[in-house]
C-alpha cells in the first residue's frame, strides 16, 4: 500500500483521531472504515441485507499503523466469526477477550472460522462481496454481530482481532439456515 507521504507525517506525528468506526486524519480528512453486511437464508429465501458500521478496535488499528510504518509482519489470513452476545463491540476488545466479551457462535457447521476471502482493493475499498463468508447454521441461535480476527479456530483467543460489528438487525437462524457475512474497510476522504 503506497501511502500520500502526507499522511505518513500525519500518522507518525501522531495527528490522527479514533473515531467511532475507525482511524479519522483531521488534516487530511480521511477516514478509515468499515462495515459489515449480514443475511439469512432460509430454504431458497433470503432476508434482506443489513448493514452495520463496525468499530476498528485498538488492536486492529495499531497492526496498521505497524504493518504501514513500522514494517511489522503482514496478517495474510483473516477470519469471520459470528457472535450470540447481545453485546456492541468496544474499542478495548482485542482477539484475546472478544470471544468470552461477545459469546463468539460455534453453532455452525463449519469445522473453523469462515476465512475472509477479500478481492483486491478498488476505490479506495476492500471486500468480500464476491466471496461473502457463509455459516451454515446447526441450532437455533440469535446472531448480534460478528468479527474479523487473524485465528481460524473457533472460539481461539490468540492473534490479531481487527474490526467488531454489532449487527443493524440481530439474525435469528435455525438449524440448516445459512448466515452470509460481507466486510467492507474503505479509506475515504472525509
Amino acid at each position: 500500500m503506497n501511502l500520500h507521504p502526507a499522511l505518513i507525517r500525519e500518522i507518525q506525528n501522531r495527528k490522527f483521531e479514533i473515531a467511532h468506526n475507525g482511524l479519522y486524519l483531521p488534516r487530511s480528512h480521511a477516514l478509515v472504515a468499515g462495515v459489515f453486511g449480514s443475511r439469512v437464508k432460509r430454504g431458497s429465501s433470503f432476508t434482506p441485507w443489513s448493514w452495520s458500521d463496525n468499530i476498528i478496535v485498538n488492536q486492529g488499528l495499531d497492526h496498521i499503523l505497524d504493518v504501514i510504518l513500522h514494517a511489522a509482519t503482514q496478517v495474510t489470513t483473516w477470519y469471520i466469526a459470528p457472535f450470540e452476545g447481545n453485546y456492541t463491540p468496544v474499542a478495548t476488545d482485542t482477539a484475546a477477550n472478544i470471544t468470552a466479551n461477545s459469546t463468539e457462535s460455534t453453532a455452525y457447521d463449519e469445522s473453523t472460522r469462515v476465512e475472509y476471502v477479500e478481492a483486491a482493493a478498488s476505490s479506495q475499498s476492500i471486500t468480500n462481496a464476491a466471496s461473502v463468508a457463509v455459516f451454515t447454521i446447526n441450532d437455533t441461535k440469535t446472531m448480534f454481530g460478528a468479527f474479523l480476527v487473524s485465528a481460524s479456530a473457533k472460539s481461539a483467543t490468540t492473534g490479531s482481532l481487527l474490526a467488531a460489528s454489532r449487527f443493524a438487525t440481530s439474525r435469528a437462524v435455525i438449524a440448516a439456515d445459512v448466515l452470509q457475512v460481507t466486510y467492507t474497510l474503505t479509506a475515504a476522504d472525509a
